[in-house]
């Protein structure tokens, strides 16, 4: 997770504290919320993704997308901010799981598309 939590960092502006944190709401969103064999897939080919999703699990509550832009919001990520993590978290994801599980999980979850 360091690779991307750095990346995040860097194209984003943010502290790697944030970053982490940002992670980690974002993967516990997708394994609450999307299809449990694709979210599971896509977390093993992410360099710690199991773990960040733990570690997020729950951080959304019961409001899907909008419960997930609030817990990123309330991390301290801006607008702005919330948009460039989502873009890095997906193209790293994509890079690591493929643009085919990737587009499925995010299909699948109603409301995402919206942030994505």
């Amino acid at each position: 997770m360091d690779e991307l939590v750095s990346r995040i960092a860097s194209h984003v502006g943010v502290d790697e504290s944030v970053a982490r944190r940002a992670v980690e709401i974002i993967l516990g969103f997708l394994k609450d919320a999307g299809p449990e064999d694709d979210v599971a897939t896509l977390l093993d080919e992410m360099p710690g993704g199991r773990e960040a999703a733990e570690a997020g699990s729950g951080a959304a509550g019961f409001m899907g997308a909008m419960g997930a832009f609030n817990a990123l919001t309330k991390a301290g990520l801006g607008m702005g901010e919330v948009q460039g993590v989502v873009k890095e978290v997906v193209g790293f994801a994509k890079e690591k799981a493929g643009a085919e599980r990737v587009d499925a999980v995010i299909a699948a979850i109603p409301g995402l598309s919206q942030f994505v």
